[in-house]
């Protein structure tokens, strides 16, 4: 009777340890979110570069806007052959693309949002997550002085891509410092990783991003140019009709 007390008790305290490092993978998940989103809205100059394997570069100029979690609005600025080209997303189901050649915004259908954004190597469902917590759920994986190693599966019904995310937190931010995305049958697909971290207007920024995709070996680079945080973005300026005005 006592050893299967004794049994009972060891078991209790095993499931109640892991539900606490759920419970702490998830709240560790939720303060990385409001990192990411702490502002109250952000514009950002960026210059972006696609790296191929072999070493071969094209480069582009973009804009970024984002105003609170949900609310992204990118627009190309060079080179002349995407110039205009204008990306809004509103949710990760109400997503747009503007594409002055035909003079159309197209909606991103859900069955292609993990389809590569304008030959880069972040999808459209990338470009949009901002609240991993609506559609994952952290625990922790493993934890050194300076990290949090967050593993993320899909809750269900989660209209996700992946079958589940490797999340490194930076200690002192609660920036992610990198992040593996996995496909449905478990296979690395992608890496994302972030450096430079520093303080501008009171807020923890990236000054570099690289997502690169494992089987091609090609990386899209986002180096920082400038960035202006709480300038007052309207609700009305991430609309389908201000992407095509900020387009022409």
């Amino acid at each position: 009777m006592k050893r299967l007390l004794t049994i009972a008790i060891i078991a209790l305290l095993t499931l109640n340890a892991e539900n606490l490092l759920a419970q702490s993978g998830n709240e560790i998940l939720k303060r990385t979110e409001e990192a990411i989103n702490a502002p109250r809205d952000r514009t950002v100059k960026e210059k972006m570069t696609l790296i191929k394997a072999d070493g071969t570069r094209k480069k582009r100029t973009i804009l970024f806007y984002q105003k609170g979690s949900d609310k992204r609005l990118i627009l190309f600025l060079l080179p002349a052959d995407v110039k205009g080209v204008g990306f809004l997303s509103l949710s990760e189901d109400r997503m747009y693309l503007y594409m002055p050649a035909f003079r159309k915004i197209r909606r991103i259908a859900s069955h292609i949002k993990n389809e590569n954004f304008m030959g880069t190597d972040f999808s459209y469902e990338d470009m949009a997550e901002t609240e991993y917590t609506d559609d994952y759920s952290a625990k922790i994986d493993k934890e050194s002085a300076g990290t949090y190693t967050l593993e993320l599966t899909p809750l269900p019904n989660a209209d996700v891509s992946y079958s589940k995310l490797k999340m490194e937190v930076d200690k002192k931010t609660f920036l992610p410092l990198k992040i593996e995305f996995y496909a449905k049958r478990g296979r690395l697909i992608k890496r994302q990783t972030s450096m430079d971290l520093k303080k501008v207007d009171n807020y923890w920024i990236v000054g570099q991003v690289t997502m690169e995709t494992i089987k091609t070996a090609h990386r899209t680079v986002l180096d920082l140019v400038e960035i202006k945080h709480d300038s007052g973005l309207s609700d009305r300026f991430f609309t389908t009709r201000n992407l095509k005005k900020l387009a022409r």
